[in-house]
């Protein structure tokens, strides 16, 4: 197949079902989707992604058994050992972390915080596993009066640092983030992540100015090799922090999954060829590490609606893939992601009838495949599905 442009969406911790080795990662038994469906108490109202064959997905019970998908349909496992963003995004674009990065569930080493006031000059408060809604509703008060931030980690590679906008401006907090990546480099932590936030105590709220600071791997993505070669890779969401920032042609910043999307629909109207790679980090978020499972099925409604205005926007040489990074399974106690397969829905108009494209064993075979459509070397340890759309 020959075609000029793809638009992936990454519906961020959509898993369909616990990885063989999720109970290693106390998963067993997690799956997002069918889990948010059964909290509902009936089917979600997802037509559009029920046509694509999201319900023929193996192991996805909650979603209608269409007899005539208008999609190709999978499931991908993740092979990097992890659950989280960086290395979910990372092995799509052909990176697969070994080892992985490194995790402090149990809190951060003291080793890393004296660091932290090393090298950042500030003090901080906690330093241990917390959801941040939570963590900055306890300790916000304290925060103001001291001065000191907000450290919190949790299952994932992340070292999250929340500040009021009132105390520590957030270019100030930016800084830190970026003094903090520096000597966290060193420790393989994947993202340290800018938690700005305002309003006055028993109602505060985060602010839309979360940045990451990702680690920079080093190694050679697909984005980046096919932008060298002269293809536009726009990155909507957080892409571009993502990837540090590398193999991203333009970057557009988005508030929530509606900003997402309508960012997405525009370029996608203004730009014929190329990548286009939305992450949609809501579902995320807003709702997975919240345990909410009715404000997440809301979401997947939502976005469901945004599809056929894009999809009629598609033309005969474009291509549209629906992913995810990992599961972040709402009805489980805890609020961290979960160890999950994840959905492969790929449309293009054309084909009179879609098959299955089975399961995965990497997601870097969505890598693999943008370097068949853009005429990159083949990934090694990855296997393109091109070849199976008729």
């Amino acid at each position: 197949m020959a075609f000029k442009r793809v638009v992936i969406i990454v519906l961020d911790s959509l898993g369909v079902g616990a990885l063989p080795d999720a109970a290693l990662f106390g998963d067993e038994g997690a799956h997002t989707l069918d889990n948010i469906s059964r909290v509902c108490g009936e089917p979600l109202d997802i037509p559009n992604l029920a046509s694509l064959g999201l319900g023929l997905v193996e192991g996805v019970e909650s979603v209608e058994h269409v007899e005539r998908p208008r999609g190709y349909y999978g499931r991908m496992a993740e092979l990097t050992k992890a659950k989280d963003t960086i290395s979910g995004h990372l092995e799509m674009a052909g990176i697969v972390m070994d080892p992985p990065f490194v995790t402090y569930p149990e809190g951060l080493p003291q080793e890393i915080l004296r660091l932290f006031i090393e090298k950042t000059g500030y003090g901080y408060l906690f330093g241990g596993p917390a959801s941040g809604t939570e963590i900055i509703e306890r300790l916000g008060v304290e925060h103001m009066e001291s001065g000191k931030p907000i450290l919190y980690t949790s299952a994932d590679s992340v070292f999250q640092i929340a500040a009021h906008v009132d105390i520590i401006p957030t270019d100030k907090l930016y800084e830190i983030c970026r003094k903090s990546r520096a000597f966290l480099d060193d420790y393989r932590v994947g993202r340290v992540i800018a938690r700005p936030f305002a309003g006055e105590p028993g109602a505060f709220v985060r602010t839309f100015a979360r940045k990451d600071f990702s680690l920079d791997t080093k190694s050679k993505s697909v984005l980046e090799t096919i932008s060298q070669s002269g293809v536009s890779v726009t990155g909507i969401g957080k892409i571009g922090d993502i990837y540090s920032h590398r193999g991203i042609s333009h970057e557009i910043h988005t508030k929530s999954n509606e900003d997402g999307m309508a960012s997405t629909l525009k370029v996608v109207a203004e730009q014929d060829t190329g990548l286009i790679f939305t992450n949609l980090v809501d579902f995320d978020m807003l709702y997975g590490h919240r345990n909410d499972a009715l404000g997440y099925a809301g979401a997947l409604c939502a976005f469901d609606r945004w599809l056929p205005p894009l999809m009629e926007l598609l033309g005969e040489e474009d291509l549209l893939i629906i992913t995810a990074d990992h599961g972040c399974d709402p009805t489980r106690a805890g609020t961290d992601h979960t160890r999950e397969y994840v959905p492969l829905l790929v449309f293009f108009n054309g084909p009179s009838e879609c098959g299955p494209l089975g399961t995965r064993t990497t997601f870097a075979d969505i890598g693999a495949t943008l370097a068949d459509i853009f005429g990159q070397k083949p990934l090694q340890g990855a296997t393109s599905f091109l070849s199976l759309l008729a």
